[in-house]
């Protein structure tokens, strides 16, 4: 189980390049949004209150092939909106598999099993399955009934086909560490290659605000999951240290720019939970964009995040600079005890100039 070696070698080979060519910004994941429509309406997504115009704009194999040389990050998440609907989405997969790219495919898998004919297993593409927890939890989540049983028929379908699966997992408000345990128990039972587990962030278009967790909140409940888990071989798609991150003990700030998003309306500053303005280009986007005025202390928006999107880039380069406290933590789990490092300040309202950590990592 856990990420191949060849995709691990691929991402550190990319990674040391960027170091030695002293590149201090640069993207590790592209975050490709090829179309807004969704068959579903999720309570915590506000992607499909488009309007209509808006929903049926797509990007073509040629746009996303451009992203991707512009962008040229060793990864790419293909999400939405529901990426199975768009008519091209084998030939976006394949030509990004052709350029030696990562894909995770995000799925709500409700088509998944009509088009599974479509892709070829390869160890370079991944169908991250969107599973919100047990079976209340997350057809609540989706607003619709028989959603996670559609889901598991199609994970065990996907299994047996020889494709790598993983399960995309946010956690929101009102959810138990014991129930996440036991949903985590369920997907290691089911044999998915790992999980992506994050927590739930207050993004603006999203239709409910009440299911999202607060910052403290966040942290206590991750500590609370971890220490149910520890001994029970829970498979994580994420770095040791953005996991102990979660459970608060890394002082880390956003690195948005590891994660661009390209979507129909352009490259979105700063990220894609935030609508802060569009560049025409990625170049355009890195040389542009005020990435100081965001992240938690830096943008009052930013306050409660802490969402893999922007800090597993932030991780990943410190595993990096500190590879034996990746270690540690990857071999003992995340800290489940004892005090937490101290959030950052919050922003000085009233002024343009933000606040900065003394440092990324406690």
């Amino acid at each position: 189980m856990g990420v191949p070696l060849i995709q691990q070698y691929r991402v550190g080979s990319y990674l040391l390049g960027k170091k030695l060519r002293g590149q201090q910004r640069y993207p590790l994941v592209l975050m490709l949004e090829p179309l807004f429509r969704c068959n579903l309406a999720c309570a915590g997504c506000g992607k499909i209150d488009h309007p209509e115009k808006t929903l049926n704009r797509r990007l073509s194999y040629d746009e996303c092939m451009q992203a991707m040389d512009e962008c040229g990050a060793p990864i790419v998440s293909i999400a939405g909106g529901e990426p199975l609907i768009h008519k091209e989405m084998p030939e976006i997969v394949r030509g990004l598999i052709q350029r030696r790219k990562f894909v995770y495919l995000c799925t709500n898998a409700l088509l998944l099993d009509k088009c599974i004919h479509d892709y070829q297993p390869s160890p370079c593409l991944t169908f991250s399955i969107h599973l919100d927890g047990n079976r209340k939890r997350h057809d609540s989540s989706v607003c619709r009934k028989g959603v996670y049983d559609k889901c598991i028929t199609v994970i065990q379908t996907a299994l047996a086909q020889g494709f790598r699966v993983t399960v995309n997992y946010t956690l929101f408000q009102g959810e138990s560490a014991a129930e996440a345990a036991g949903h985590l128990d369920d997907m290691k039972a089911l044999g998915v290659e790992g999980v992506t587990l994050s927590p739930g962030y207050s993004y603006e278009r999203a239709p409910r605000q009440d299911v999202f967790l607060q910052r403290r909140q966040s942290k206590q409940l991750f500590r609370d999951i971890f220490r149910i888990g520890k001994g029970r071989g829970w498979s994580f798609n994420q770095s040791s240290l953005y996991l102990d991150f979660l459970a608060g003990n890394q002082r880390y700030q956003c690195t948005p720019w590891g994660n661009p998003t390209r979507n129909v309306f352009g490259w979105q500053r700063p990220c894609y939970l935030l609508g802060e303005g569009y560049a025409s280009s990625f170049a355009e986007l890195m040389a542009t964009t005020e990435w100081q005025h965001y992240g938690s202390g830096q943008n009052p928006k930013c306050a409660n995040c802490m969402v893999h999107c922007g800090y597993e880039p932030t991780a990943v380069e410190d595993t990096f600079r500190h590879p034996l406290k990746a270690l540690r933590v990857f071999l003992r789990g995340p800290r489940t005890s004892g005090p937490m490092a101290p959030d950052p300040p919050p922003p000085i309202l009233g002024t343009d100039v933000p606040r900065k950590l003394d440092e990324q990592t406690a």
